[in-house]
């Protein structure tokens, strides 16, 4: 009997569950394994080194949970721990495996949806802090600009379930107004978290109609369809049992509530002590 070897799906709690749903849309032959490290979330407002230690455990959680890609779900993660993870602790640790993020496949085709050129970035004190995302549209547009705006009582209002009261909107509507201050040629926006999404309906009140909103659950799926078509010799890696499993190093009976109201449908998690 062959050995399950999921792909690994992190996240610091509830949002890579966002990006797990578009995943499965996407190439629902494969087995999953979610972790979300919900016991030391936030990440966002953490240091540099204290995400990458964070990240870096639960990618070696995952590689012993026999996972051969993981996928950081996790914008801050991506941000402030996937390069060195990629470029340092790889090669030594598991250098037949890979490590991806999330916020590459959105840089790669935001130019294509703009016309002004000028782009917004909403994310997370780190996230943007990081500056990731600035250095990576560069990389693919050179001739973009793009303003950045940190939103650190976002994630507080969906995991808090505050999304329908009045706090949110006016916290949201300032949030997007600051953002539009810097540059009112901005015509494409970011959601630079995965926690976004579920906020999708109260920033849409607050922008004008011209605005495209990314969201990156399909673009991310889409960039992992992409990845696998290219790189043969890991899709032979990754078992296709469609089995999904959820695990979290909180509160089981707190993830499977919240997780649920993330992923779309009920989930049934089971706690992982790191």
């Amino acid at each position: 009997m062959t050995t399950k070897k999921p792909i690994g799906v992190f996240d610091s709690g509830f949002g890579g569950l966002t990006v797990l749903k578009e995943i499965v849309k996407q190439l629902p032959e494969y087995d999953y394994l979610y972790l979300g490290d919900n016991a030391r979330a936030p990440y966002g407002t953490r240091s540099f080194e204290t995400v990458y230690d964070y990240t870096l455990q639960c990618v070696k959680q995952l590689f012993a949970m026999n996972c051969e890609l993981v996928i950081l779900a996790c914008n801050t993660a991506s941000a402030k721990a996937l390069r060195n993870i990629q470029q340092k602790d790889l090669p030594t640790l598991a250098p037949n495996k890979r490590v991806l993020g999330v916020i590459r496949p959105t840089t790669e085709i935001v130019g294509n949806f703009s016309k002004t050129g000028h782009i917004g970035v909403l994310g997370t004190p780190g996230t943007i802090a990081s500056n990731s995302y600035p250095i990576e549209i560069e990389k693919f547009y050179p001739n973009l600009i793009v303003n950045q705006e940190a939103c650190p009582m976002w994630v507080p209002i969906v995991e808090n379930n505050e999304i329908e009261t009045k706090e949110a909107d006016s916290i949201i509507e300032k949030n997007l107004n600051n953002l539009l201050s810097k540059d009112k040629n901005i015509d494409t926006i970011i959601l630079g978290c995965t926690h976004y999404p579920l906020l999708i309906n109260k920033i849409k009140k607050h922008l004008p109609d011209n605005i495209t909103l990314l969201s990156q659950g399909e673009i991310v799926a889409k960039g992992l369809v992409d990845y696998i078509k290219r790189h043969p010799e890991m899709e032979k890696k990754c078992s296709k049992g469609k089995t999904i499993e959820f695990y979290t190093t909180d509160s089981t009976i707190n993830f499977d509530k919240a997780g649920s109201m993330f992923y779309g449908k009920e989930v049934k998690s089971k706690h992982l002590e790191l």
